[in-house]
């Protein structure tokens, strides 16, 4: 908190704020970074060694309030209310385009359906989602999903659910059979995702997207 409000301070200055010692307050900052949430900074001070700053780090912003969840729910209210349901979804469908092309260029070196599980949780995971990919060795796949960042949205709007799942069957061919078995908004934990290579009954359904 101290590093929040003031910025970046030496051990010396942070132990004066909290009235301890300069020493004991650097084996505190030394235990926040080994965590990951300062980073250490040496400036030159004339001569001699440079004085060791302390600043926060990216990972301890998430350590303070953060209102942005209930901005985005007032914001898609307000979509709704205002210019009408059916505004919202062009807005759902535009998320969904550019999300699609977005993948599909990063899978254009994929040539099987496991490699492209792998890659779609490699771009989930970069999205926020702590995804990861599981082979539990029944010919199945499952794209594992242990973090929402937009469940305060999709909570509101159910579309960002769906149109999630059609990006997925989109980017993962007509080859694959998705099955959403936990969901964090029907109270899982997870979201988890069970893929499969499709059965010829499946294979002969029309495809949607083309």
């Amino acid at each position: 908190m101290i590093l929040k409000m003031h910025g970046a301070m030496t051990s010396a200055q942070v132990g004066k704020q909290l009235q301890i010692t300069g020493e004991a307050a650097r084996q505190q900052l030394a235990r926040l970074l080994e965590d990951g949430l300062v980073n250490e900074e040496r400036r030159a001070a004339g001569r001699g060694r440079p004085a060791v700053y302390w600043h926060l780090s990216d990972k301890a912003q998430s350590r303070f309030p953060d209102t942005h969840a209930a901005l985005t729910v007032e914001i898609l209210n307000n979509i709704s209310d205002v210019l009408g349901p059916q505004a919202l979804e062009r807005i759902i469908a535009a998320r969904e385009a550019g999300t699609e092309a977005l993948y599909r260029s990063a899978m254009s070196q994929c040539t099987d359906l496991p490699a492209r599980v792998r890659k779609l949780a490699e771009l989930r995971n970069d999205e926020g989602y702590m995804a990861t990919v599981e082979e539990p060795g029944d010919g199945t796949l499952r794209l594992i999903e242990n973090h929402c960042p937009i469940c305060a949205a999709a909570s509101v709007c159910q579309g960002f659910c769906r149109a999630e799942m059609e990006v997925f069957n989109a980017v993962l061919g007509a080859h694959a059979k998705i099955e959403r078995a936990e969901h964090i908004l029907g109270g899982g934990r997870r979201c988890t995702y069970v893929i499969s290579e499709a059965e010829p009954a499946d294979l002969a359904r029309p495809d949607p997207h083309g």
